[in-house]
């Protein structure tokens, strides 16, 4: 697909969507279990100002497509506080696995509403829902990776050993860089082979 001209437009603005949405039910869920930290920081709003970084989540997934690698980017981190959370290390688990099931539901929505457009419809609305629904999966399926600071690595910290705790707590305080790092390791022959399995296997299911 050539992401230039309209395409890199629908590409954007499926981006600030899914992104917004995204970060928002992080902060929602937080504040649903008894941390106002996101809410102190606007971060419970879809203004995607409060939540888009233009460096990491625009800039960063648009150089890589136009490489021809895998889109990684990053949003704001949503401040909050595993401490204050119900259910405590399950509690955080909750808030870590809210933003990706979020991107999976929006996916799932507009497949649906993809079914139901009719064929005169027009193309561009076509295209704006096929960029959406692929987005929402990669940004599922990426986020639900294990690695810190992604948001399944919650899910994962929740339930591993002490020790292993300590060393994806580590992991973490690198951001971005230490999934950049993990991937130029271990991504192309090893995480991007699954990475693409999943994508592909999610999107056959939706459209």
């Amino acid at each position: 697909m050539d992401f230039f001209g309209t395409n890199l437009i629908l590409f954007i603005v499926s981006l600030v969507i899914a992104i917004s949405i995204h970060e928002m039910m992080h902060a929602l869920t937080a504040f649903w279990l008894g941390d106002d930290t996101a809410s102190d920081h606007g971060r419970i709003t879809l203004n995607p100002l409060a939540h888009i970084d233009p460096l990491t989540t625009i800039l960063l997934p648009i150089v890589l497509i136009m490489l021809h690698l895998p889109p990684i980017l990053a949003a704001k981190p949503v401040p909050f506080n595993p401490d204050r959370v119900k259910f405590e290390e399950f509690g955080a688990a909750l808030v870590g696995l809210a933003g990706p099931l979020t991107n999976l539901a929006l996916a799932i929505v507009s497949a649906l509403t993809l079914g139901l457009i009719q064929p005169d419809f027009g193309t561009l609305p076509r295209d704006f829902l096929l960029m959406f629904i692929n987005l929402n999966v990669a940004l599922f399926v990426f986020n639900m990776l294990p690695i810190p600071p992604l948001d399944g690595s919650r899910v994962l910290y929740a339930f591993a050993p002490e020790p292993v705790q300590r060393v994806m707590a580590q992991i973490e305080q690198f951001g971005i860089i230490a999934i950049l790092l993990i991937l130029l390791i271990i991504g192309p022959s090893f995480l991007f082979p699954i990475i693409s399995d999943l994508n592909d296997y999610i999107l056959r299911l939706l459209v």
